[in-house]
């Protein structure tokens, strides 16, 4: 037995069959961002909206201004950190030897020795 909650024949989020001719649209304006790979991006905002500064390039992810003839530069991607290496910056080596020899004795206390 179905719920009787369910709306039968759609998707959640799915527009109607047809537009609706009692309603329009709200207003908006497109809005033109370049980035420093030469890609130009049309974002539509609503037209009370306040415009960014920057925004994400959609093909390649690097920041778009609005002006063309000076795009920002590329974004500088951190290197990948592991985790040691943020353990290290935390803690110097005498914290970590401290550290490793309570560990140690916790241990050699459990087995007896």
């Amino acid at each position: 037995m179905s719920s009787g909650s369910a709306i039968r024949g759609s998707r959640v989020g799915s527009s109607p069959m047809r537009p609706d001719e009692r309603t329009e649209p709200a207003p908006r304006r497109q809005v033109t961002y370049f980035c420093s790979a030469g890609h130009d991006s049309i974002i539509w905002f609503a037209a009370e909206a306040a415009i960014p500064e920057t925004w994400d390039c959609p093909r390649c992810g690097q920041p778009a201004g609005l002006d063309s003839s000076n795009p920002p530069g590329r974004a500088r991607t951190e290197p990948y950190k592991s985790h040691l290496a943020y353990v290290k910056e935390r803690r110097s080596e005498e914290d970590a030897a401290a550290i490793l020899a309570e560990a140690l004795a916790k241990v050699r206390q459990r087995r007896g020795e």
